[in-house]
């Protein structure tokens, strides 16, 4: 009767135990679905709908025009790096609970059969079991979550990190479209306003006004703009596809979109280089993971610390020994005879060393390329109100020549010259603006932060199944 209770009494703590078990879930990937899920991305999804209105991006759906805030959300929300990046915190968050976790204890049901006893008597079977009970020591569980949680914040700056270079690839590829655009306008009224040059003085060459020389560099400008106006068109439609790639959404879905390039068409703000310093020292998130990444190393060598000191194991033991319970209670633990941790806790310290001085060197290397962006950008911005104020000159000129060639004053060649040393002039100052918009990008990179102040580019989706949530006992 005793051995058959004991039976059932180990079934049912056996169903116990794996009742609780969590069950295997297939997740296939396939290769034709996963294109097919990328090829079906829209910018009109509803879910990205709702990421866009939980941010406060847009009032009115869809957007009657995206600009660079809108389009970075919706890259944060579709670009297959953040997934990736997503789930490496996933798995340092999993680390977590793996940390908070405490040992199991082991039970190890016996059965002895004492052939001696007469059976007529006494039952000659002796059901023992034992229970071993581990206990750590020295404040190791504390010192792994703490680890762990560490690790967490590393994974989680990654996130961000991976955010800026997300927006980063945004903002060049809308810069790129919009130089591209902006080009091609100015090189199609160039090209038309040689065409006009032309015709005049081939005109004029029939009337011997002209040599056939002039004819000739003329002819051989307006060929030249003409392939420039083409390459324009050609790279427009190449910045077009660029930007869906750093949107992370096929090319097909910019199809339709009004796009707003007004961040580009207003001059950067001054650059303050003081504040620059200070946003990047307390914003960039490779400062932060290296911090954590030194605190998580610091834990690790605490961890190796405690391991000098022994766990403990607990043993109470049963055993029912013809119709008699006997108790046994004992205890066990390694002794550190022939080691004491020693390489392990150097290991650990020699890791905690290196990274402090990575640490270091990120932050030096920061600063570095702060101050080089600083003075890039500064140097853009002056190169481009140098080009601005020609601009406004030759603007000035032009409008004064307009008005004698209506006169009658000058000819209609004279002017046309001016209205193409004009249009140099506009594809001169598209370029400085350019070029100190590409610098103002590098410099928001290098602190990681908008020169406007805002956050918003902090709006980092969760699409995916997101980390667990912090657990109460740690």
């Amino acid at each position: 009767m005793t051995h058959r209770i004991w039976k059932i009494a180990s079934f049912g703590l056996l169903c116990a135990a794996l009742g609780s078990c969590i069950r295997y879930q297939p997740k296939p990937v396939s290769a034709d679905r996963v294109l097919e899920n990328f090829e079906g991305r829209r910018l009109d999804a509803p879910e990205l709908k709702n990421h866009l209105v939980t941010n406060r991006v847009v009032q009115e759906w869809p957007p009657p025009a995206w600009d660079l805030k809108s389009l970075t959300l919706a890259a944060l929300y579709f670009h297959p790096d953040l997934d990736v990046v997503r789930a490496q915190w996933g798995v340092a968050e999993a680390g977590r609970i793996t940390a908070g976790e405490r040992p199991n204890p082991t039970f190890n049901p016996s059965i002895g059969y004492n052939s001696t006893s007469p059976v007529s008597e006494v039952t000659p079977w002796i059901p023992a079991a034992a229970l071993e009970i581990p206990i750590e020591t020295a404040g190791k569980r504390g010192i792994r979550i703490a680890q762990a949680r560490d690790l967490s914040d590393v994974a989680r700056w990654n996130l961000l990190s991976a955010a800026w270079a997300v927006r980063s690839g945004v903002r060049q590829g809308l810069l790129e479209l919009y130089a591209a655009q902006e080009m091609e306008a100015l090189l199609v009224k160039q090209r038309d306003v040689q065409t006009e040059n032309v015709r005049l003085l081939e005109l004029q060459l029939g009337l011997g006004e002209v040599s056939a020389y002039d004819v000739t560099q003329a002819r051989i400008a307006l060929d030249s703009s003409r392939l420039a106006a083409l390459e324009a068109s050609k790279q427009k439609a190449e910045a077009r596809v660029r930007l869906a790639g750093a949107l992370g959404v096929p090319a097909a879905a910019l199809d339709g979109l009004q796009i707003s390039f007004g961040d580009f068409e207003q001059r950067p703000a001054e650059i303050p280089a003081v504040e620059v310093r200070r946003k990047a020292l307390l914003n960039r998130s490779d400062i932060l993971g290296a911090l954590s990444e030194y605190a998580a190393n610091q834990a690790a060598l605490r961890l190796e610390i405690a391991k000098q000191y022994p766990d403990l194991a607990l043993g109470p033991d049963w055993q029912l020994d013809q119709s008699d319970h006997k108790w046994t209670l004992g205890l066990s633990l390694i002794l550190p005879l022939f080691n004491r941790n020693k390489g392990p806790i150097a290991e650990a310290e020699a890791k905690r060393t290196e990274s402090a001085a990575n640490f270091l060197a990120i932050q030096a290397k920061v600063l570095g390329d702060l101050d080089a962006a600083v003075a890039a950008g500064r140097a853009a911005l002056q190169n481009a109100a140098a080009a601005e104020a020609m601009m406004s000159n030759l603007q000035k000129q032009e409008t004064a020549a307009k008005a004698r060639w209506q006169m009658g004053e000058i000819s209609k060649l004279e002017y046309l010259g001016l209205q193409l040393e004009l249009a140099s002039s506009a594809l001169a100052r598209l370029d400085a603006s350019v070029k100190a918009q590409e610098a103002v990008g590098r410099l928001e990179s290098a602190m990681q932060s908008p020169l406007d102040k805002t956050e918003w580019v902090l709006a980092v989706p969760q699409r995916n199944a997101g980390p667990s949530k912090e657990r109460k006992d740690e």
